[in-house]
Formats: structure tokens, sequence, C-alpha cells
């Protein structure tokens, strides 16, 4: 399979690069900075709100820690940064979805009600000056500025989805799924981007595939994630197919399942498995150090689908989730798809998962 540039692309030497690297460089033994660092990477509720953060240069293995934490504190359809991920990759997957979850927080999350707009202003103003080279005073910035001149990202997708999630302070319905996909387009594609980019994938074909996925995977969730979105004065599913299917919002936010509903989200699922076979050949052609990760994050968000289904309108009575035997299947699944040599391992771990 071509890649856009024939693999990851080699280390940045140019002097931006090199002096944002000296910025950043481990430095020995602990400092005050690791040690704030692990206290907040160690929260169970929001990491980032630990302040204020330390003035001396933070550590910058201890800035990555901090970014996995982040990103894990958050339930997904499938693991992020897996073991499946080569270990010289898998960090630099922490600091992009750090960058977006904390602005989709600021976004979404009641307590930024009033200052949404100037946080993520600020986020977006750090953003900045990590590309223009100047020093981050955030662990979030510290991690990404070191991940983004080791594999030459560019900033446009960071763009992206802040200008995705500013989306959500104004809109709340949307009127068609052409719109629902404009959203998705800037919420939720540019990660699928910036993922590709770390593998050194510059091919516009395996770009447009991971558009896909990405829209596939953001829809599986707004489904899972109806009755909470409604509760926080949101809704994602068309205004044109609420009509089609003579479904009123009010019934919605009244918590009523009835067999409307229940063809609604039979409908939504149905689109919804159509984008995720729009992504199918991402799978298929990606190289191996990303090829089980893309097959779990596929397979992961069919089997989401296939329990929002069996719930109907029950959505609004219970999150469907996935299983420990669920979440097997998705391994086993990815293993047999894209495992190669370690798909014969796929049953015993699968049962090992599913315990």
């Amino acid at each position: 399979m071509r890649r856009g540039q024939g693999g990851p692309r080699p280390r940045d030497r140019s002097p931006l690069a090199q002096n944002r690297r000296a910025r950043h460089s481990p430095r020995r033994g602990p400092t005050r900075g690791t040690t704030v660092i692990h206290r907040v990477a160690a929260s169970k509720t929001k990491p980032w709100e630990a302040t204020p953060l330390p003035a001396e240069p933070l550590e910058l293995d201890a800035c990555y820690r901090y970014c996995e934490a982040l990103a894990r504190a958050r339930h997904h359809n499938f693991p992020v940064a897996s073991v499946f991920v080569p270990t010289a990759l898998r960090r630099h997957i922490f600091p992009l979805y750090a960058f977006a979850r904390t602005a989709d927080e600021f976004a979404t999350e009641p307590e930024y009600e009033g200052r949404r707009a100037r946080e993520l202003d600020a986020w977006e103003t750090r953003l900045e000056a990590c590309f223009h080279g100047e020093p981050p005073d955030h662990p979030v910035f510290v991690a990404l500025a070191d991940t983004a001149a080791r594999f030459d990202l560019p900033i446009t997708p960071f763009q992206q989805l802040l200008a995705g999630f500013r989306m959500d302070l104004d809109v709340a319905r949307y009127a068609t799924v052409t719109d629902l996909l404009s959203y998705t387009a800037h919420a939720a594609a540019p990660l699928g981007h910036l993922l590709l980019y770390l593998g050194g994938y510059r091919d516009p074909a395996l770009h447009r595939y991971a558009t896909e996925l990405a829209h596939g995977l953001a829809f599986a969730s707004m489904w899972q994630d109806l009755r909470a979105d409604l509760a926080r004065g949101r809704l994602y599913v068309p205004a044109e197919d609420l009509r089609h299917f003579d479904v009123a919002e009010a019934d919605l936010r009244a918590g009523r399942v009835t067999r409307a509903l229940d063809a609604l989200v039979r409908y939504e699922v149905a689109r919804t498995r159509a984008l995720f076979e729009r992504a199918r050949p991402l799978v298929d052609r990606i190289g191996p150090e990303f090829a089980i990760e893309v097959a779990l994050m596929w397979h992961g968000g069919m089997r989401i689908l296939d329990k929002i289904e069996r719930a109907g309108g029950r959505v609004l009575v219970r999150r469907p989730a996935l299983s420990q035997s669920d979440k097997a299947a998705v391994v086993l699944r990815a293993l047999r798809w894209r495992g190669g040599a370690l798909s014969h391992r796929g049953e015993t771990l699968a049962r090992w998962l599913g315990r």
C-alpha cells in the first residue's frame, strides 16, 4: 500500500524545530513541575483544573503522562493509543486527544458557562504560541510542541477542531444531515487527519476515508449520548429526520419511548453504518503501525451501533455501552482483520478480556 510520503517523516532538523526541542527536553532529576503534573494527572475528575501550574520549565515525560491521563479519562468505544500502536508512536497520540478533549470540555461542560468563548480563545492563543516556538506554560502544549516538531504537524487541523467546538457555542440544533456533517467535519475529522500525519500518511484518498470514519464515530457517539445531550440542551438528530418520523422534540425531552422513535433510531443507525462502510478501505490500506488501532475504532463503532439499534427508543432511558465481552469481540475481530501474526492469539486474548 502506498503512503503519501513513504512512511514517517524524518526528524525535523530546522532551527525552529531544534529550538522547540531544546526548550522542552527532559530535565534530570525530580522537579516541582513534575510533582504538580503527577498530582493533577492522578486526578479522577478534571486534571487540567489543578492550578496554578509551576512557573519553572515542565519536564517533558511528565507532560506526556499528563496528556495520557486526559486522553484516557473519557470513556471511548475504542481504546486510545492501545498497545497495538508501536511504542515510538503511542505517546505522541496523547497530546492530540488531550488538546481536543480540553477544548471540547470548554465548549460543552456546565462549569464553563459564561466563559466558554474566553477559554477557547485562550486555548487557541496557547496553540499559536506553541507553533511559533514560544515556551509553553501548560503541560498539554509542552508535549504538543514536541510532537508537532517531531512529526511536522500542521496547525490547521487544530484550528479546525477549535472552529468545530466554537460551533457548539452558537448551534444546538441541526436542520439537515448536511449541516451535521459540516459540524463533524470540523469537530471530529481533523483529529483523524492528525493521527494519519503521525504515521506519515499524506495520501488524500486515505484522508477522505479517515473523514468518513470520523463522521461515523461522531454520529455513533451522538445517538449513544442522546439523553445526556438533551439534558444539556443539545439535540444532534437533524430536524428533517424528526419531521419525517413524526417525533416531537418535546417527547424526546420527556423521555417518551414510542414506535416512531424506535424507527428513527434504526434509521440513524443505518445511515451511520453506511459511513463506516465508506471508511472500510482505510482499515485495508493503512500500514501495520496503525492497522489494528484503526480496525479497533471501526469495529468498536459498529459494535456500539448494534447496541443502539437493539435499544431503539430506550436510548432515552439508558445509555448503551460496550460490555467486557463486547470489547473482547471487538479486539478479536480487529486482530482477525489486520492482526497478521498476532491474529492467532486473538482467541486467547478475547477470552481473557471477556472474563
